[in-house]
C-alpha cells in the first residue's frame, strides 16, 4: 500500500489561496491525467467494494462522479450519482444539511436502490463530513444499507471521520491519503 500511496501523492498538486486565501487545494487533476495513477486509484476502491460486499457504487457530485463511475465498472457493480439539488429528472429523495456558512441539499432516484443492496460511497476528499453524512442518511431512507465510505484523501483536522463513523453502524470509513 505504501507504493500506491506514494503513487497518489506524487500526483496531487497543492495550490495555495485557491479557492480564497489561507486555503491549500488539493488539486487530484494531475493524478486523473496520469494513467497509471488512476488506475491504481480504481484498483484500490474496486478492492474496497469486494471486501465490503457492496453492490452498488455511489458517487458524490462532482468528483465522486469521476472517482467512482470507473470503480463501479471494475468492480461489476451498478453506478449511482448523488447530486445537487434539482439537477435528477423524476422522482427524488433529498436530504439537507449543514454548511459552515449555510446549507445545501443532495438528492438520488430512490428507485435505483433496494433493501439489498449494499452501497460503497466514493468521493475524493473527507473534510467535515457533511455531504457524506447526508449520503448515508439517503441511502438508508431508500430503504438500502451502506457497505462503507471510500475515499481518496482525508483532511484529518477536519475531524470528518468521527461524524461519520456515527452514522454508519460500524461500516468502515476508509481513506487511502491522509493529510
Amino acid at each position: 500500500m505504501t507504493d500506491i500511496k506514494e503513487l497518489l501523492l506524487s500526483r496531487i498538486r497543492d495550490v495555495a489561496d485557491y479557492p480564497e486565501p489561507g486555503v491549500m487545494f488539493k488539486d487530484i487533476t494531475p493524478l486523473l491525467a496520469d494513467p497509471a495513477a488512476f488506475t491504481a486509484l480504481t484498483d484500490a476502491f474496486a478492492e474496497i467494494a469486494e471486501r465490503t460486499g457492496a453492490t452498488k457504487i455511489v458517487g458524490l457530485e462532482a468528483r465522486g462522479f469521476i472517482l467512482g463511475a470507473p470503480v463501479s465498472v471494475r468492480a461489476g457493480l451498478g453506478f449511482i450519482p448523488v447530486r445537487k439539488a434539482g439537477k435528477l429528472p423524476g422522482a427524488t429523495l433529498s436530504q439537507s444539511y449543514d454548511l459552515e456558512y449555510g446549507s445545501a441539499e443532495i438528492e438520488i432516484h430512490a428507485e435505483d436502490l433496494t433493501p439489498e443492496d449494499r452501497v460503497l460511497i466514493v468521493d475524493d476528499v473527507l473534510a467535515t463530513g457533511g455531504t457524506a453524512e447526508a449520503a448515508i442518511q439517503l441511502i438508508h431512507r431508500a430503504g438500502a444499507q451502506v457497505s462503507g465510505v471510500a475515499i481518496l484523501m482525508e483532511l484529518t483536522f477536519l475531524n470528518g471521520r468521527p461524524r461519520l463513523e456515527a452514522a454508519l453502524d460500524g461500516a468502515p470509513v476508509e481513506s487511502l491519503l491522509t493529510v
